[in-house]
């Protein structure tokens, strides 16, 4: 039919055609200004949303930032500076306070104690009366004991003046004799020999009267060896035995004077009686104590070390003591002896400490604690112990805190060597110069914005010292 209507009105054809053409070319038009358009919108929509994106990410990173600098302030810490110098080891031992001089005084003899007072915690001198003991039976034997020193003594004289008294009183008046006779001799001869010098007498009567004086003296020499010789001829082993017997008693006499003076007890040295051990009316027996007397104007400390310690220590180092017994301060002392032998059970070296102890704060018998200062540096990096945290209270490594140009902190892992009370050397991790947080790096953060406190009490003590 569609043919049958084309072979009726062919041109009509043509025209509807070209229309037809047209409408599909204007359409297609239209279609692509259409996809043109939508790809212009997705393309601006998606600009749009591209920069709303940044603008996000940028407010949120600035939100971020701010409330970061909210959150995190800046803090106030204290430093200090890392410098070269002397550090020593501070090694600690519990040691013992000894009196300078100890004494324990004891009864030597035997007897009940009369006199004796409360003397514990008393200060006594060197030879004052301790204590005296019952001494009545000691004094009757020494009674005895001079009654037979005089027998003997008197024995002894009888043996040898007594045994031929006649014979040796005529000998005596006999040397007597002769002594006057060469006295009268020699007088009569002086006389004469002036005489005779002066022209009075003749030469013949001079030689008569030396004659004389001679004959005298040689009466005179005859009658002191007559008495020598009787002196000697009495039986050597009776005198002997006569002075032995002499003897023993002045020795028993002298023994009962020392007892009795045992019996008196005195204080050998000064100190303080710090042990009382008997009291007046008890039995004291020979050898037992009575009080012990202890000098703590000076006193010793002795404590154990490690044998590798002491053998960096040498007499005259310095050293600390702190008495663990009472409220004293802390007292400055010099070694004064290390032990040659070592403790083979724990390997320790006695170690003594003399510290004077005029105003008596140390107690004989306290514990103290011993401090000494060993395996020095003196070219060591140091810092305050406060500044490094160390990972275990005994542990070789640990951080510390170090503060940049910029008054930023940062963590530093350091190496510790020697340790001492307020200062520890870094062996490795720090440098002289490096500032240091001494206040404020507990847990302080890597990185932190850190300002130095300014100390402002010493601000205001030095003002006022300028005023001053």
């Amino acid at each position: 039919m569609h043919e049958k209507i084309m072979s009726q009105n062919p041109d009509k054809l043509s025209a509807n055609e070209v229309d037809a053409d047209s409408i599909e070319a204007a359409r297609v038009q239209e279609q692509r200004g259409r996809r043109r358009n939508t790809i212009l919108i997705i393309a601006v929509i998606a600009v749009v949303i591209f920069a709303l994106a940044i603008l996000i990410v940028w407010r949120l990173k600035k939100s971020k930032a701010e409330s970061e600098a909210e959150v995190t302030p800046v803090v106030s810490v204290k430093v200090a500076k890392a410098e070269q110098g002397s550090i020593a080891a501070q090694v600690v031992a519990v040691g013992t306070i000894w009196p300078r001089e100890r004494a324990d005084v004891a009864a030597k003899v035997s007897a009940q104690i009369k006199k004796m007072a409360l003397l514990k915690n008393k200060v006594v001198r060197a030879g004052e009366v301790i204590a005296v003991l019952e001494s009545r039976d000691l004094q009757a034997q020494r009674a005895e004991a001079v009654a037979a020193l005089n027998q003997a003594r008197a024995e002894e004289r009888s043996l040898v003046t007594g045994t031929i008294p006649k014979t040796n009183a005529e000998d005596q008046k006999a040397l007597m004799d002769a002594r006057a006779k060469v006295n009268n001799a020699r007088a009569l001869y002086e006389r004469r020999r002036r005489l005779f010098e002066q022209g009075g007498i003749s030469q013949k009567d001079l030689e008569a009267s030396q004659l004389d004086l001679t004959t005298a003296e040689d009466e005179l020499r005859l009658q002191e060896q007559t008495v020598a010789l009787r002196g000697r001829s009495l039986n050597p082993n009776d005198r002997a035995l006569a002075a032995a017997k002499t003897a023993e008693a002045q020795q028993h006499l002298a023994t009962l004077d020392a007892q009795l003076g045992y019996a008196t007890i005195r204080s050998p040295i000064t100190g303080i009686v710090t042990d009382q051990y008997q009291y007046e009316g008890e039995f004291a027996a020979a050898g037992g104590k009575l009080v012990t007397i202890g000098d703590i104007s000076s006193v010793i400390v002795k404590a154990p070390f490690a044998d590798t310690v002491a053998s960096q220590l040498k007499v005259g180092d310095s050293a600390t003591v702190l008495p663990t017994d009472t409220s004293a301060e802390e007292m400055k002392g010099q070694i004064t002896l290390l032990s040659r032998s070592s403790d083979p059970t724990n390997r320790t070296v006695e170690v003594w400490v003399t510290l004077a102890n005029g105003a008596g704060k140390l107690r004989a018998n306290g514990a103290a604690q011993v401090t000494v200062f060993a395996n020095s540096k003196n070219d060591a990096i140091v810092v305050p112990a406060a500044a490094v945290t160390l990972e275990a209270s005994n542990a070789d490594e640990g951080t510390v805190m170090v503060v940049d140009a910029q008054n930023v902190a940062h963590e530093k892992k350091v190496t510790v060597g020697i340790r001492a009370a307020d200062k520890i050397e870094i062996v490795e991790g720090l440098s002289a110069g490096d500032i240091v947080v001494i206040e404020g790096n507990f847990a302080l953060p890597d990185g932190t914005k850190v300002e130095i406190a300014k100390d402002e009490e010493k601000k205001e003590g030095e003002k006022d010292k300028d005023e001053k």
